[in-house]
């Protein structure tokens, strides 16, 4: 799910920045059984497990006596010590957590079985997008078990059919670690393709460190830079530097944890230290700003993407590159909308955009004038006057555009599926790119001068195919076709519509075996994520099929707050508004028991990040309606989630304590907060990482505790805490089948 695909424009990647940084009953905290003080010593005793419905001897979790005033409102603290995942204490607690855990896991008869299925699973060679720079395409490829995907170079005279016989290893990560957590996080080749900045994720991190390789030679230069976080890379269009954004060195044991402020941009020249780089841009009077830099491919212009948080709204600047010294001048302002570079035609900028079109349209603005200005009023936006509508709104979600050799290849979004229409530059119609079925498309990026183009197109029961577009006339062409040891054949995938509690009518895809019964008896796994605009579209998964080929039915809910019906439904699902998605899941799942395909016994939950969030929000809602709950990662303590990392991002998605308008809402679902001693709640497996610093492992250490000094029936509520990783991003194959093999275990044995 985290394959690397960098043959777009900088600017879409810095779109896909900003929702990384998510990547995410009323009343107030009750208070928890009381437990004596967690010993470092009791974690010495292994814990006997003979049955999943047997009481577990959880260890021991201290309670604190504090207690926080919110407006008002008493709140009780008692786990706030499990925020310190550097202390030698959390660290003894997180060792007796994973072993009991992982007692319990391999005591599961059906473990070893299903990992050595999913091993089976995951051992098919996967080709990443191509990237075409000057005579080279640049592509990661994984033959299968690899714990990293390794990145190759190929002459583009070469065929994808001769891809294999004529590559040439430029990097693999593989050798950066022996346990394969270093991972590369991301890659961009210079214009002319004869470097290559990367970047190396460590343990998980979103720290990156940016090198730079000489593509001929293979090896390494000097230049070095570090704490970057949440920035792509623009390369200068010579190709003896490149646009980076960073923060300031965290203070020493704040690496994982101190809140990310400040964002900087500057401008780095080959051959030069770090300390030595062009400071380009950076705003202290807006601490939570951040800033994407993109250089047109004329090199004229520097347009920079400015964001705050997470909500989809941003500012663009603009730096004339042709004049000396030119100040950054803001061109588009005002966060009312956002302003995605598409390309440029001379001084013609193109942008997409949900101003004025909640399901966006490209416009496109003529800036000579505007950016030639060298007074001081730098945030003096451009005159809107002149702007003009290229491809308007239409009845589906445009979710990205590429401009490549004057044709608009525009990826619309209809019920969470893709469909792909090329426009002239005027705007005219030129008819729909033919897909492979129905499913998601990845890619059609590359340079605005190419004549070709890849595109990727998966479901939930396709792996990825890679395929060749002609720009000129539209026409594609299969490249590599991966084979995977699973018969799609005998699987078959349907969108149904349920009702949420509003009336509102939420999508569910839902994949099975075509011979599956009607009769409620189908273990089945609900997955979602609502929030944060982000679309859930389908994707195959060697892992889902794994499941899939237990027996599963795998169930995949669009809820309010993604993106899959615009920025209204997205809007519908924020802040005040964050109990629609808690509806919309919960009207999914009774949907799937009224329609036969499972019964609540039978039907697990899972998501992750702010789906974490969903799953921690109806199963202290709705206890009494699944059978196992799976949150990953989620943000569980909606009281201080803010004061981590990047957690302030998210205060426009969420709503923040510091708001009294705001206190009694996020009281009202904050998984923490709403768990009721004396509940019986579903088996529940709660996972993380100890290098989580986009949602920070304290939110879930403190829910695993509380939960279970809560539970008061013999359902397992376990926590897996991964050691070496982060969010999800760059975690090493081997450790994934683990992860995989431990959860479908888990369900397996609880949805009874």
């Amino acid at each position: 799910m985290y394959d690397e695909i960098f043959n777009m424009t900088v600017i879409q990647r810095d779109a896909r920045l900003r929702k990384t940084l998510a990547a995410f009953s009323v009343g107030v905290f009750a208070g928890l059984c009381i437990h004596s003080p967690f010993h470092p010593a009791a974690q010495a005793d292994e814990p006997t497990v003979s049955s999943s419905r047997m009481k577990l001897e959880y260890p021991v979790s201290r309670r604190d006596e504090i207690v926080d005033n919110y407006h008002g409102r008493e709140v009780s603290d008692p786990y706030r010590w499990l925020e310190d995942v550097e202390s030698d204490e959390t660290a003894a607690w997180v060792e007796a957590e994973n072993k009991v855990t992982q007692s319990y896991l391999q005591s599961l008869p059906q473990r070893e079985t299903m990992r050595a299925r999913l091993e089976a699973l995951w051992d098919y060679s996967r080709t990443g997008l191509p990237a075409k720079r000057g005579d080279t395409y640049f592509y990661t490829f994984n033959d299968g078990l690899q714990n990293q995907s390794v990145l190759y170079r190929t002459p583009t005279d070469v065929p994808p059919s001769q891809w294999e016989a004529n590559r040439e290893v430029l990097l693999d990560p593989n050798n950066l670690s022996e346990d394969g957590t270093m991972s590369l996080a991301s890659w961009v080749p210079s214009e002319d393709g004869k470097y290559l900045a990367y970047a190396i994720a460590d343990g998980g991190s979103d720290w990156r460190t940016w090198r730079v390789r000489d593509v001929a030679t293979g090896k390494d230069t000097d230049d070095l830079i570090q704490w970057s976080k949440f920035s792509g890379i623009s390369w200068t269009p010579d190709g003896d530097g490149f646009y980076y954004s960073r923060y300031a060195e965290p203070a020493e044991g704040e690496e994982l944890t101190g809140t990310n402020d400040n964002q900087m941009m500057y401008l780095h020249q080959l051959g030069t230290p770090q300390s030595e780089d062009k400071l380009v841009m950076k705003r202290p009077d807006h601490p939570k700003w951040g800033f994407g830099g993109s250089v047109t491919e004329d090199g004229r212009y520097l347009v920079i993407s400015n964001w705050k948080g997470t909500e989809p709204k941003t500012q663009v600047f603009i730096q004339d590159l042709t004049i000396d010294d030119a100040p950054v001048r803001g061109l588009i302002m005002g966060f009312d909308a956002d302003y995605s570079f598409v390309g440029s035609e001379g001084s013609t900028l193109y942008f997409l955009t949900d101003h004025e079109a909640p399901r966006r349209r490209v416009i496109s603005l003529d800036v000579a004038e505007h950016a030639k200005r060298t007074d001081d009023n730098v945030d003096e936006p451009a005159d809107r006057a002149g702007w003009e509508e290229v491809i308007p709104q239409s009845e589906h979600v445009l979710e990205h555009v590429s401009l490549l050799s004057e044709v608009f290849f525009a990826n619309y979004l209809a019920d969470a599926l893709n469909q792909v229409e090329r426009f002239s530059l005027d705007g005219s119609p030129m008819g729909p790119l033919e897909l492979p079925g129905k499913g998601s498309v990845g890619g059609l990026g590359g340079r605005q001068d190419s004549t070709e183009t890849f595109f990727s197109f998966t479901n939930y029961v396709t792996p990825p195919s890679i395929h060749r577009v002609d720009v000129a006339t539209g026409e594609s062409e299969l490249a590599i076709m991966p084979e995977v040891a699973f018969d799609v054949s005998q699987y078959t995938t349907e969108q149904v519509f349920c009702t949420s509690k509003d009336g509102t009518k939420v999508p569910i895809l839902i994949t099975r075996h075509k011979d599956a019964p009607m009769d409620g008896s189908n273990r089945t796994l609900l997955y979602a994520y609502g929030g944060f605009n982000i679309s859930l579209t389908p994707s195959y998964s060697p892992g889902i099929a794994g499941w899939l080929d237990a027996g599963g039915v795998y169930a995949v809910a669009n809820l309010r707050g993604g993106g899959e019906y615009g920025r209204e439904w997205h809007e519908a699902g924020m802040q005040l508004k964050k109990q629609n998605v808690f509806d919309d899941f919960i009207a999914a799942a009774e949907h799937l028991i009224d329609m036969g395909i499972t019964s609540r016994e039978r039907l697990g939950v899972r998501g992750g990040s702010n789906g974490g969030l969903l799953i921690g929000a109806v199963m202290t809602q709705r206890p009494d309606l699944f059978g196992a709950c799976l949150p990953a990662v989620g943000v569980m303590d909606m009281l201080r989630y803010h004061k981590f990392t990047i957690g302030w991002a998210w205060v426009s998605e969420f709503g923040s304590s510091d708001d009294e308008t705001q206190i009694d809402n996020l009281l009202s679902y904050s998984p923490l907060h709403n768990l009721k001693p004396g509940t019986c709640y579903p088996a529940t497996m709660v996972t993380t990482a100890d290098r989580d610093d986009r949602v920070v492992p304290g939110h879930s250490f403190k829910f695993a505790a509380a939960l279970q000094a809560a539970q008061s029936c013999d359902n397992p509520v376990l926590i897996r805490i991964e050691t070496r990783a982060g969010h999800g991003a760059g975690t090493p194959t081997s450790k994934k089948i683990d992860e995989y093999a431990d959860l479908w275990s888990f369900l397996l044995e609880n949805l009874k």
